[in-house]
């Protein structure tokens, strides 16, 4: 089979007969972040519990797991058109967010390691596990004839900036849903093993070890709280334009207190926890649901568990996580996903584009006031919810 490489997510069409995913808020992104405040930050708060998981990352218990065997060869013939479609998208999506891992844990190691060279170690360590994550699920893609090109990701796709704090606390999230999503499809699949449509799933009881050690690395980080910097920056940008003075310094360190202030971390708290649920489960339910279906799984039933399992583990971190079991929650998620639906209909109709944006106002009014009532749902204080696990 002829091989293509998929440059873009959003700049190719390949032989299996659709476009490229569009980069939308449900796709992966790559991040960057304040290096500056990174390297200046004080971790002694935290440190001794932050080099023994540097110790842990060391050891790389995964380094032999990741090794191709038999089973791959011609597995991927045996898949069905449609089956095939999905799982490459599945392929696709979830390469391009390893690598997102990879290049953003690369540059911090990169960029802190001379004045912070524990948490410069650590970035290592994780840019290390993403790489090999990354490159175990292009060679699968590769089993299909496509491969995408890393190379021109790294070079073509748009970076969001998050400022520090906001990429421990998504990050966080980010490798502990990684976990249960993980965990919850391999225990599936132990005992529905004809739903093992592929033998990459073999391999995922130790691949969310992976994940799990991450999200314990950032609930260190979070610990050592990015409030004791001794240092933050003495210049500010104000319209492109870079002004330097000494008082920015107090500026930074105003704001990075304000951010850890117990009021403003509840908030961010519950921000970040119903991005990322919200994200996962519009997206399965809406684009993914037949790939799960393929599987053996609810879609629906196992993004409720995963969700559940991770706000749970949250509670360890957080001072608040949400209040997952309001009878509420899933509903307005529900809506959501309705309203998706509606959506993708009317971009199909062959209406000028003034009409069709006419037709999803209201519908997008409707998803600003599930979230802004999800948001605004009594949160659940983590003491009270899970004591035993603080």
């Amino acid at each position: 089979m002829a091989q293509q490489t998929i440059e873009s997510n959003n700049k190719k069409t390949v032989n299996r007969g659709k476009d490229i995913a569009k980069d939308t808020i449900l796709t992966p992104n790559f991040y960057t972040t304040d290096f500056e405040a990174m390297e200046k930050m004080d971790l002694s708060i935290n440190e001794d519990e932050l080099e023994a998981i540097c110790e842990e990352f060391r050891k790389d218990y995964n380094r032999h797991h990741f090794v191709r065997n038999k089973e791959f060869e011609g597995a991927a013939d045996k898949l069905d058109a449609e089956t095939r479609e999905l799982f490459v998208d599945f392929l696709e999506g979830s390469c391009t967010s390893e690598f997102s891992g990879f290049l953003l844990y690369k540059e911090l190691s990169k960029r802190i390691k001379d004045k912070n060279p524990l948490l410069a170690e650590c970035f290592a360590h994780m840019a290390r596990d993403e790489a090999r994550h990354a490159g175990f699920l292009n060679k699968s893609m590769n089993d299909f004839g496509l491969q995408l090109d890393l190379g021109f990701l790294t070079a073509n796709k748009d970076y969001t900036y998050f400022a520090p704090r906001a990429i421990f606390y998504a990050t966080y999230i980010s490798e502990k849903i990684g976990y249960w999503r993980y965990i919850a499809i391999y225990r599936h699949l132990e005992k529905n093993p004809s739903g093992k449509i592929f033998p990459l799933f073999n391999f995922f009881e130790n691949w969310c070890q992976d994940e799990n050690r991450h999200g314990d690395f950032f609930d260190a980080l979070m610990r050592a709280q990015p409030r004791t910097v001794k240092s933050l920056s003495q210049k500010i940008e104000i319209f492109g334009y870079t002004l330097k003075h000494p008082i920015f310094d107090y500026y930074h360190r105003f704001r990075y207190f304000l951010n850890n202030h117990p009021i403003v971390s509840k908030l961010w708290s519950r921000f970040f926890l119903l991005a990322v649920f919200a994200t996962m489960y519009i997206r399965d339910l809406g684009t993914k649901r037949d790939f799960y279906g393929a599987l053996g799984l609810n879609a629906r039933e196992y993004d409720q568990f995963v969700i559940n399992k991770t706000n749970e583990t949250s509670a360890k971190v957080f001072p608040v996580v949400l209040n997952v079991y309001d009878k509420s929650f899933y509903k307005r998620l529900d809506r959501i996903v309705e309203n998706g639906t509606r959506l993708s209909e009317i971009d199909k109709k062959e209406n000028p584009n003034v009409i069709k944006v006419l037709s999803k106002l209201p519908i997008f009014i409707s998803n600003g006031y599930q979230l802004i009532r999800l948001y605004l749902l009594k949160p659940l204080e983590s003491d009270d919810f899970q004591p035993s696990i603080r």
